[in-house]
């Protein structure tokens, strides 16, 4: 006689319900709050143009507006996918409900990177509200606003890894419970120091070097940067560390964000505290 051991697959259908649920779940969560969303494609343009004219001694400067505008962009990806998915994961855990993650055929990492999707889908406005502002304020001073379909890759590199450090912030709320201004100040800290308003290239070398390898939109907003401002190509960005970095980056800080993950749900597991806020 013979037994078939039956193992579920990552294409089979009960996992592509279960990440299919936890999309949903987040895009009702952003149709609930879309005067949040409204509220942010307003105030994202106000603040770039503000800053442009901070920048610029309280003049629109045409050389100031696309640099800030890319690295505006990449923030408000990472400050997006951060807070989108850790509010909803906070949420579940102080009502209660995150029992029902492990309900599911899905690694409770990959419930969360399927809040992820609706993360992402959520920025777009507020993108594309910051995109009609710079285009506008560029071509009302007759300028050229740039555009390289290549561009898209440096986005999605911002994308990928963001994920991985939405994963990290997940996780540690599951173990230090009140984690909020982290979240917060972390944004903070890569509006400073990840290359949005202030190039690498003007950050000492060694916070230069940190920024590329750990904040997930310094390298995507360096080689948007490069590609839309210097004409630069993927295969010769004119970076540091180039498209293989580029590439590599949101690969490693995602694998790191599920070890991550996963490693401190066990710990809240193993102290009996994976439901208590």
């Amino acid at each position: 006689m013979t037994t078939m051991l039956s193992v579920p697959a990552l294409a089979s259908p009960g996992w592509a319900n279960a990440f299919g649920n936890e999309v949903g779940k987040g895009m009702r969560e952003l149709v609930a709050g879309w005067r949040a969303v409204l509220a942010e494609m307003i105030t994202f343009p106000v603040f770039y143009l503000l800053i442009v004219m901070f920048m610029g001694r309280g003049k629109l400067l045409e050389e100031l507006l696309v640099p800030v505008l890319i690295g505006l962009v990449g923030l408000a990806f990472i400050h997006e996918q951060i807070n989108r998915v850790f509010w909803s994961y906070l949420g579940d855990l102080q009502s209660g409900v995150l029992e029902q993650t492990y309900l599911t055929p899905l690694p409770s990492a990959v419930v969360v990177l399927g809040r992820q999707v609706a993360a992402v889908i959520g920025a777009l406005p507020v993108v594309a509200a910051l995109l009609a502002t710079g285009f506008v304020a560029v071509t009302v001073q007759g300028g050229m606003f740039p555009f390289e379909p290549a561009v898209l890759v440096p986005a999605a590199a911002i994308v990928v890894g963001t994920c991985g450090l939405a994963l990290v912030l997940c996780g540690l709320t599951l173990v230090f419970k009140r984690i909020e201004s982290i979240t917060q100040a972390s944004v903070a800290v890569y509006a400073i120091i990840g290359g949005t308003l202030v190039p690498l290239s003007a950050l000492p070398d060694p916070v230069a070097a940190a920024s590329r390898a750990l904040i997930p939109v310094a390298p995507g907003i360096e080689a948007a940067r490069a590609m839309l401002l210097d004409s630069a190509t993927l295969t010769d960005l004119g970076t540091v560390w180039g498209l293989g970095w580029l590439l590599l980056q949101p690969i490693l800080l995602t694998a790191a964000g599920v070890v991550v993950f996963n490693r401190l749900e066990r710990v809240a597991k193993s102290r009996g505290t994976l439901g208590r806020y």
